[in-house]
């Protein structure tokens, strides 16, 4: 069983940063694909960002030029920068591995 450990969301004035982490256990992480996704209040999960095993990456329109996926696999962890972060980027965030496992999710507000 994996477990999707997700970190580093919180408060942040609008046009602030934060960088998520999701910390995987097991040893299945290096050639699996990895998404963040993310849901707001009354609103569907929608994805966020994308990354291959192979580093490949992609993202959402809403997001591109702002957002940062990265994954590093020595320590099974993919990161989400999130950078000019605006009020509409509250959300949940979650990490998912593959089709296969969910994180519990990190709570991300923007507000002044």
């Amino acid at each position: 069983q994996v477990q999707l450990v997700e970190s580093g969301g919180g408060l942040v004035q609008p046009g602030g940063s934060l960088r998520l982490s999701c910390a995987a256990s097991g040893n299945i992480f290096r050639d699996k694909n990895m998404y963040w996704y993310r849901q707001a209040p009354e609103k569907g999960r929608e994805l966020v960002a994308s990354i291959s095993a192979a580093g490949f990456t992609g993202y959402a329109d809403d997001v591109k030029g702002r957002f940062t996926i990265s994954r590093d696999n020595a320590k099974n962890t993919v990161y989400l920068q999130m950078n000019s972060l605006k009020p509409e980027d509250t959300a949940v965030y979650y990490c998912r591995l593959s089709t296969l496992y969910w994180g519990q999710g990190t709570q991300v507000t923007i507000s002044s």
